[in-house]
């Protein structure tokens, strides 16, 4: 696990015509109970293959519920070197470059943090106050020379500054950030300040839950920005359908290429250290106000030639970690891939026979998601439905949305 250090800082912010008193996250799992819950989330999984040189990065977080304001994480994880965010500020985004209503953001009362090595540092309150299904942009100036953590996929656009550009973090226009990437850099969590937000629900897993195939409109159509990832999709349903006293956030933890379990003996370079043990602690339990997760691992798992029993073996240790930490856990059978050997898919269905049992899992988690069953060809089980399929593997933005209206809002809303 990584080192952490955290803060420890009680501010007053001025929201909405009053004046609340926040804190500064410690770092450990919270409950909602303080009112502030992590409302987005994208996992820092490697350095990226850039430096950051006197720069500045505009960074645009999809925000599953609104709140009063706003706070943020920001990793280095991977780093080799300290890590200098020199100023930081946070807007409201149309989903662009452009920012309204920009403020700064300090950490611990200051306006610059440096951050060593493997530790990451959460923001003070900022009094930005989003809507549910919304954009943020929080723009961060690195004043040295640094090779940033990244999440790979963010499948919308970020933006940088040019290098030796100094700290335009206060353009609002967006002018002056001239290039983008397709990762995140340096920010991978939000959390929102609102009372009557019950808790996050964090769907944790790999690519299928990281969104690979969200983008897919169709042959040679692609969506990029536009937040279809199955996950999206739920929470939209739960800020619709959801009773006023049970809205949850969801904060997306998936990470492509990871495995639940780290015995599979093929995993290649890039996803080692990265199964779902590993990551648990800085991308579940520091999250805040995490009420539930949503597993859905191990199709790469069999991809990567592991057995049936090492797949549960793995299942039942995480799933202990989270119950222990009172988080509820949802599993979906491992879906179709029309990649998979018949040993594969004996393992497989080896493994659905276990969390299909009695419908708890065996008493190991508390409820089946038949994603499954909802991606599946009803003339062949094996293979995705190709209403649905993206590339043999991941669920296009139809399947996207058909995983998402699958899922009982009444089962992953109750308190």
């Amino acid at each position: 696990m990584s080192r952490r250090r955290g803060a420890a800082a009680m501010l007053a912010a001025l929201i909405a015509a009053s004046t609340v008193l926040l804190s500064v996250p410690s770092g450990a799992a919270e409950t909602a109970a303080d009112g502030w819950v992590t409302a987005w989330a994208q996992s820092q999984e490697r350095l990226a293959d850039r430096t950051l040189n006197n720069q500045s990065v505009r960074m645009i977080a999809h925000v599953s519920q609104g709140g009063e304001a706003v706070r943020f994480r920001v990793q280095n994880e991977f780093g080799a070197e300290p890590l200098r965010i020199d100023r930081a500020t946070v807007g409201l985004s149309t989903g662009g470059r452009e920012v309204t209503e920009a403020k700064n953001a300090t950490f611990g009362g200051r306006a610059g943090v440096t951050i060593e090595p493997g530790d990451d540092v959460w923001s003070d309150p900022v009094p930005v106050a989003p809507k549910p299904d919304s954009d943020i942009a929080v723009s961060l100036f690195v004043s040295g020379r640094v090779v940033p953590g990244q999440h790979n996929s963010a499948f919308r656009e970020n933006y940088l500054s040019s290098a030796g550009s100094g700290d335009v973090t206060g353009d609002s226009s967006g002018r002056a950030f001239t290039e983008k990437t397709t990762s995140t850099y340096l920010v991978s969590a939000v959390d929102v300040l609102n009372p009557n937000v019950r808790g996050t629900i964090v769907p944790y897993g790999s690519s299928v839950v990281d969104g690979t195939g969200s983008t897919n409109c169709g042959p040679d159509c692609e969506e990029l920005g536009t937040n279809r990832r199955w996950s999206d999709e739920l929470a939209r349903r739960i800020v619709r359908e959801a009773p006023g006293d049970r809205q949850f956030a969801v904060a997306n933890a998936g990470v492509a290429g990871t495995s639940s379990s780290a015995a599979c003996p093929s995993i290649p370079d890039g996803a080692r250290d990265l199964d779902a043990l590993a990551r648990l602690e800085r991308d579940i339990l520091e999250l805040h106000g995490v009420s539930s997760v949503i597993y859905y691992y191990g199709t790469n798992d069999l991809a990567y030639g592991c057995t049936d029993d090492q797949i549960l073996d793995s299942y039942r240790e995480v799933f202990r970690h989270l119950r222990e930490a009172g988080i509820k856990v949802y599993v979906t059978p491992i879906t179709p891939r029309a990649s998979y050997t018949e040993e594969q898919n004996k393992f497989r269905y080896t493994v659905g026979d276990f969390v299909r049992r009695d419908g708890n899992c065996s008493a190991t988690c508390d409820a089946v998601l038949d994603f499954d069953k909802v991606l599946a060809d009803p003339a062949d089980p094996n293979r995705l439905n190709p209403e649905y399929d993206a590339d043999g593997i991941h669920a296009n933005i139809v399947g996207q949305k058909a995983i998402a209206d699958s899922i009982s809002i009444p089962l992953v809303t109750t308190p």
